[in-house]
């Protein structure tokens, strides 16, 4: 169970629905294995040096750029997704 509740917003939304089943299924078990546990681990890195809540990393082989919600909230939101597969 994931810590952080993954949302999907705007043109990220968009990419998501255009990926084929199985691989939309590999990345959001993805999302939730990796971001979804730890936003600001994975290998991601701020966006911004002085906005840590804004983030980029790879998933499952596709670039996300998202933002981070702190407690109490606890929601990871991607807003842009690059698929590459």
């Amino acid at each position: 169970m994931s810590r952080y509740r993954i949302q999907y917003a705007g043109q990220a939304e968009k990419v998501r629905a255009e990926m084929t089943p199985t691989y939309r299924a590999r990345f959001d078990a993805e999302m939730a294995r990796t971001l979804g546990h730890s936003p600001y681990g994975h290998g991601s890195r701020p966006e911004h040096p002085q906005e840590q809540d804004r983030r980029l990393a790879t998933v499952a082989d596709d670039f996300v750029r998202y933002y981070v919600s702190e407690p109490p909230v606890l929601v990871v939101t991607a807003v842009n997704i690059t698929h590459l597969g």
